[in-house]
This record gives C-alpha cells, sequence and structure tokens, in this order.
C-alpha cells in the first residue's frame, strides 16, 4: 500500500447514544496507521454520507446498539451511493442478529462484526480488503 494511508470514517447512525465501541475501534484503527474520522452521536444516514463526501473516506464503518440496523445501515449505503460514493469498503458492527447480519452484506455491508470480535482483527481486515481494492485499481489504471 505504500504511503497511501487509509481514510475510516466512524459513524454513529440514529439515536443509539452508546459509542465507546466505536471509539474504541476507530482508537485501534488508529494504532494500525489508518486516517480516522468520527462522526459523533446521533447522526442521520444523509449527514454521515456527507461528512464522507467532505472527508473523502476510503471507509465507512457504522456502530449501532440500539437495534435500528435494519432501517438506518441500507439508509446510509443509499446516501452513498446517491453522492458518487457507493465504492467505499462498508462495515459495521453492534448487536445484529445472525440473520439480519446475512441480509446487510448482501445488500452491499462487506463485513458485519458482532461484540466479542477481536478489534485487531477488524483492522486487519479492512486494510487487506483496501489492499485488495487498491491493488485492482492499479491493474484496472
Amino acid at each position: 500500500m505504500g504511503e497511501r494511508r487509509i481514510r475510516v470514517l466512524v459513524g454513529k447512525p440514529g439515536l443509539d447514544g452508546h459509542d465507546r465501541g466505536a471509539k474504541t475501534v476507530a482508537s485501534v484503527l488508529r494504532d494500525h496507521g489508518m486516517e480516522i474520522v468520527y462522526t459523533g452521536l446521533h447522526k442521520t444516514p444523509e449527514a454521515i454520507a456527507e461528512i464522507a463526501v467532505q472527508e473523502d473516506v476510503d471507509v465507512v464503518g457504522l456502530s449501532i446498539l440500539s437495534g435500528a440496523h435494519m432501517e438506518l445501515f441500507p439508509r446510509v449505503r443509499e446516501a452513498l451511493g446517491a453522492r458518487g460514493m457507493e465504492h467505499v469498503l462498508l462495515v459495521g458492527g453492534g448487536i445484529i442478529p445472525k440473520d439480519d447480519i446475512a441480509a446487510l452484506e448482501a445488500a452491499g455491508f462487506s463485513k458485519l462484526f458482532g461484540p466479542g470480535t477481536n478489534t485487531d482483527d477488524i483492522a486487519n481486515y479492512i486494510k487487506a480488503e483496501m489492499q485488495k481494492r487498491w491493488t485492482k485499481e492499479g491493474a484496472d489504471a
């Protein structure tokens, strides 16, 4: 990946007021050399997408514990697409039932992480996925 640093937006959509996990993941990703943009709490899907555009991120990672993931996560994906950001790597985490994980991954989320996931595994997944994308970009150029 050379000197290019992965830019990750960590977002908290909706009314979920718990951000300890999101801040922990953001800190670990930063320790892995990634640039982090943290949106703060209570953002609309549209606001998260707009911040992603303004910050020119490579990855959007969403965190939710409120149970509204099936409503909010697809809205973030749609808002990103409407802004020409359908190419970003979409990941997420939180309290998400297995059936919903499968549905969200089928709808465009690359990977969803549940409670107890080793944070280094999240960072390594993102690095590997971005390496694949950047290698493909170089081959397509």
